[in-house]
């Protein structure tokens, strides 16, 4: 509340404003007094249970024996009570007034700590699993204790910042249950709201229907590509969710601006999805998928299979695999069936240039079937312990017995 002066030396059109830099309760009480909104009997009430409020507060906050924390406890109760009654009545000295005549002094006292209660309780990250649950508890007052003194506009700041985190929370929370996922899978999850709400963006612009594992979200950045390299413009759209809520849209059209921010490097082919979005610091945590190890396990066991079918052109016998193998040590392309000719060119290439058995270790240990590796490891260190000696032997010019013995170990036609 200001006043105005005008000092007599001044001209009459000049005016002084003065600060009121009274508690607002107390600019409430007078405006009350002054205008007959509050009575005597209200104000003697006022009176009576200002004394008993401090002495609570002070018992909740510390110690009512101590008179440091009774005057602290008299700054808390004047605070709590203005802090209410101007949120309440928007700044409005006559509302003010009339809450205090229709309202004790001890529920505007108590109102106003439910507001700060409530502020202390509302999320302040907006990373899944970083909220506590469960509203105001005890380990809290020592919060209560700070903010009991800070005034309206702090509260407000601090509750406009709280609030659009909790709005994106409750975004995120909201397309998850669309898209098949419950508050408990995100909180074990523990990954940013923004995270969860820019993948169900990528997946329903794809009209799918559930959030991904990593093995699903690979696939899905595997087809926004296809289909931006198939457009004109090489890019592909982000639309909102047509059921979204109208209360969530601004706060997820602000996450799919930064999803479009990102398109450029998420539909660059040349970048592997895993380097791109759990080794780039960038996109570390940026994007949501379900941590699922069986699923991976699957996947990598279905790549490596084709990959060793491939290798192996689907032959299981030790020939075949030998001579997979024997190629492999020479640094040769992979065969599994020799002609009698390359039989002798990879020979003489041995006795020229020698060769390296143990690079077929890692071979057999990163391509073929887990439960076949020991017995192919097996089977090569026989082979190459008696094929040393006769494939490097300086008394075979005519390759006689190295031959003899791929005829014979290996796959040789011819």
């Amino acid at each position: 509340m200001s006043e105005s002066l005008t000092p007599s030396n001044a001209a009459p059109s000049q005016t002084v404003a003065l600060f009121d830099a009274r508690p607002f309760f107390e600019k409430a009480l007078a405006h009350g007094l002054q205008h007959g909104i509050i009575a005597q009997a209200k104000l003697d009430a006022i009176q009576a249970d200002a004394p008993k409020g401090m002495v609570q507060i002070a018992r909740y906050f510390g110690s009512e024996f101590l008179r440091p924390e009774l005057e602290k406890a008299r700054d808390r109760i004047v605070n709590l009570v203005s802090l209410n009654l101007e949120h309440s009545s928007g700044g409005d000295l006559k509302r003010a007034a009339e809450s205090l005549r229709d309202h004790s002094f001890m529920s505007r006292s108590k109102a106003g700590s439910d507001m700060l209660k409530a502020l202390i309780a509302m999320p302040q990250s907006s990373h899944f699993g970083m909220n506590e649950q469960g509203g105001f508890r005890d380990d809290h007052i020592p919060q209560l204790a700070k903010w009991s003194l800070r005034s309206l506009a702090d509260y407000q700041a601090e509750l406009a910042k709280r609030q659009k985190v909790a709005q994106v929370i409750d975004a995120a929370l909201w397309l998850a249950d669309h898209l098949g996922l419950d508050a408990d899978d995100l909180e074990d999850a523990g990954r940013d709201a923004e995270a969860v709400i820019r993948t169900a963006l990528l997946v329903l612009a794809l009209k799918q229907t559930q959030l991904p594992d990593w093995v699903a979200f690979q696939k899905i950045i595997a087809f926004l590509r296809k289909k931006a390299a198939a457009s004109k413009t090489a890019s592909v759209a982000i639309p909102l969710p047509k059921e979204l809520p109208s209360e969530f849209r601004a706060v997820v059209d602000g996450v799919r601006k930064s999803v479009l921010a990102d398109l450029p490097k998420i539909l660059d082919s040349s970048l592997q999805a895993r380097k791109l979005f759990d080794q780039t610091p960038a996109f570390m945590g940026r994007y949501f998928w379900l941590e699922d190890g069986l699923s991976e396990v699957d996947d990598f066991d279905r790549a490596a299979s084709a990959a060793w079918n491939k290798a192996t052109g689907g032959h299981s016998d030790d020939s075949s695999l030998l001579t997979l193998f024997l190629c492999i040590a020479c640094g040769s392309a992979h065969k599994t069936l020799l002609t009698a000719k390359t039989a002798a060119t990879l020979v003489r290439k041995v006795r020229k240039s020698g060769w390296q058995p143990e690079l077929v270790v890692p071979y057999i240990l990163a391509n073929a079937p887990e439960q076949h590796q020991s017995g192919y490891l097996q089977m090569w260190q026989d082979f190459s312990e008696e094929a040393q000696g006769r494939l490097l032997s300086d008394h075979d010019d005519k390759l006689y017995d190295a031959l003899a013995l791929l005829r014979q170990e290996c796959n040789v036609s011819g």
